[in-house]
């Protein structure tokens, strides 16, 4: 089977679960699972504590551990390892995994524009384009993240070659802005709360916008399917009632988002993901939630972009 068929199956298998847990009945489960979030306070991610939080997971009958990982490329890795039965993190993880040999795929679809801003720091206004990362320390999240692969792709595809530049793991939030004051990096790749906490300093600005659906397809040509569940395949055939269930919480949250205000929704959130501004997390979750699926399903091309 080529990678491709693969991928589209895998799209597919997306579609039908989400969209049987429009229907699906709650039923009981017995056995824990541990799901590993890219970043917690993420926004990107909002989808896997907000669950929690509303409680979809106990009216499903499930015993859900979250756990915490910043780094996608690192929460891959564990549950690969067998740690974890679960991810949270960039549907582009499962595309890199499958092209090794691993089969994974995605079994609820949160969003459908990566939801991440590349921003230059205001000390380099000679950054005006991609084309001028040449010479320059790129923060990402972590080395064979998605932060990564996109950075990358920006870079090549304005011209330049990977050894044109370095990415720099600086993970997000607090080290993520560090790494700025400290010109460690010149540019970087962050999602929010971590966008607005540098744009209100005045430390950093947009170069390339991809929290909006149009932002996502000027820079990288079409939809761009991100964050996700996603899960081995192997453990999912096993498991089937359990991930139906799991599909049956997560598209009630997507709905959740898609019917309630910024505030709203912040208001079910630890405060601690705030960072001191709910004003500010408010304001960026209202400009950035059109990038959420209303039911989970995979975005009509998205696999092939």
């Amino acid at each position: 089977m080529s990678l491709a068929r693969t991928l589209l199956d895998s799209a597919a298998t997306t579609a039908l679960v989400a969209t049987m847990a429009l229907s699906a009945p709650s039923a009981r489960a017995d056995e824990k699972v541990s799901i590993m979030v890219g970043g917690y306070e993420k926004q990107i991610y909002l989808p896997a504590k907000l669950t929690e939080a509303l409680g979809y997971f106990k009216d499903e009958g499930l015993d859900v551990e979250l756990l915490n990982e910043p780094a996608g490329v690192d929460a891959e890795n564990e549950m690969l390892a067998g740690a974890v039965q679960g991810v949270v993190g960039f549907y582009d993880h499962c595309i890199d995994l499958q092209a090794k040999g691993k089969f994974v795929e995605s079994i609820v679809q949160f969003s459908q524009a990566p939801g991440e801003v590349e921003l230059v720091s205001t000390k380099h206004p000679e950054i005006k384009s991609p084309a001028d990362f040449k010479g320059m320390s790129l923060g990402v999240t972590g080395l064979g993240s998605s932060t990564n692969f996109l950075t990358e792709y920006l870079a090549v595809k304005n011209g330049l070659k990977l050894g044109d530049f370095t990415s720099v793991p600086v993970g997000a939030g607090t080290t993520f802005i560090a790494a700025m004051q400290q010109d460690k990096i010149q540019a970087g790749m962050t999602t929010e709360p971590t966008i607005t906490r540098l744009l209100k300093t005045g430390e950093a600005s947009v170069l390339i916008d991809m929290r909006t659906m149009e932002g996502t397809k000027a820079a990288l040509g079409g939809t761009y399917p991100a964050a996700s569940l996603y899960m081995q395949t192997d453990w999912v055939e096993a498991h089937k009632d359990i991930v139906q269930k799991l599909a049956n919480a997560f598209v009630k949250t997507q709905k959740f988002i898609n019917t309630h205000s910024g505030a709203e929704i912040a208001d079910k959130m630890p405060q601690d993901y705030y960072v001191g501004d709910k004003e500010g997390y408010v304001k960026a979750l209202d400009a950035g939630k059109a990038m959420f699926t209303p039911d989970g399903i995979m975005p009509e091309g998205g696999p092939e972009t």
